[in-house]
């Protein structure tokens, strides 16, 4: 069931809230910029993420195929969400970083299912063999 929570990046300078169904699954991946932040990420509608404060705190980095648009607080780094598809429409998708959000206990996380994909080979329908490092 979709709920509406609020996250932020680690000094707080970036706030959001999104609706998101955290049941409905929630992914890690192996790509290279993935791996290197350890990210745990959960999809959702662009409408359903709204940025509350600090958008002119966010800066953006793309790299390889430029498909995603990696945002994150340009004061303590930690990186609350990312833009896949057109950086300014509303016909895209958000990754939200799962770990930035505010209002989830252990306890719940740990509920909370886990997919992988391997995007270092460019293949987001298949697990990559080994997962047990992200």
């Amino acid at each position: 069931m979709q709920t509406t929570r609020k996250g932020s990046c680690h000094c707080g300078a970036v706030r959001y809230e999104t609706d998101i169904d955290l049941a409905a699954g929630t992914f890690r991946c192996n790509c290279s910029i993935c791996r290197k932040s350890r990210s745990w990420l959960a999809v959702v509608a662009a409408p359903d993420l709204r940025v509350l404060d600090g958008r002119d705190a966010l800066a953006e980095y793309r790299f390889g195929a430029h498909r995603i648009t990696h945002c994150f607080c340009r004061h303590c780094g930690v990186k609350p969400f990312g833009r896949l598809g057109e950086p300014d429409g509303d016909d895209g998708m958000w990754a939200v970083n799962v770990a930035t959000l505010d209002d989830t206990d252990d306890a719940e996380l740990a509920t909370v299912p886990i997919g992988y994909v391997n995007g270092r080979d460019d293949d987001f329908e298949t697990a990559p063999a080994e997962t047990r490092f992200l």
